[in-house]
């Protein structure tokens, strides 16, 4: 039986609105979305078992519209029923057992054209998230978008989006990923080896209409 890890997020209350530091994207005063500070929050965890060799930290959007054939278009909503989709935020593998926390803003402070790099970090090693994707096609943009970079979800979206932050106890020193690699890439890694786990969320939207 998975043990449970207890995880804390600084910057807002379990199930409660996102601050608009920690986010990609913030309401603009003209037009629709201004770029925001992007910071990561302070994320802490304890009560792990003794036999911990490692820690995974997930962030993941579990609201993401499963086509984009409406986001961000002027003349309608993106309808609630539309099949959801995961969007990885945040994919942190082989964080050592002897670590218990990322402080604010130690991933990511500031927005990054084509990505922070993956790869090998004092606290671990950083998978890319789906900026990757989303930014695949622009030339300003495009490139691999390794550590934390936080929300910006549709704005003409009907839904308040939910971002889950999980810290997984692992009994492996390393997931043994490297290079470009996701979070499937690290969920399928983990697969029989979480000892505890525990997750906070928060919400956000850029809709003025769907309060947070």
């Amino acid at each position: 039986m998975t043990a449970i890890l207890k995880v804390t997020i600084d910057g807002w209350e379990n199930g409660r609105k996102i601050p608009g530091k920690f986010a990609f994207g913030i309401p603009a005063s003209e037009g629709h979305v201004a770029l925001s500070d992007n910071k990561n929050p302070s994320v802490s965890w304890s009560g792990a078992p003794s036999s911990t060799k490692s820690f995974v930290l997930i962030c993941h959007d579990s609201d993401v519209p499963s086509s984009g054939e409406d986001v961000n278009q002027e003349d309608r909503l993106i309808p609630a029923d539309l099949p959801r989709v995961d969007f990885f935020h945040w994919v942190l593998v082989d964080i050592p057992a002897t670590q218990f926390n990322i402080a604010e803003g130690e991933d990511s402070d500031g927005i990054t054209p084509k990505g922070k790099a993956p790869g090998s970090m004092p606290y671990g090693i950083r998978g890319i998230n789906n900026y990757t994707d989303w930014f695949a096609g622009d030339p300003d943009m495009s490139g691999n978008y390794g550590g934390y970079d936080g929300p910006c979800p549709p704005w003409n979206d009907s839904i308040v989006h939910h971002y889950h932050i999980t810290v997984y106890a692992l009994d492996v020193e390393t997931l043994g990923l490297s290079g470009v690699f996701g979070g499937p890439d690290a969920l399928t890694a983990m697969e029989g080896h979480i000892l505890a786990k525990g997750s906070r969320v928060g919400t956000y939207s850029l809709n003025p209409d769907i309060p947070a």
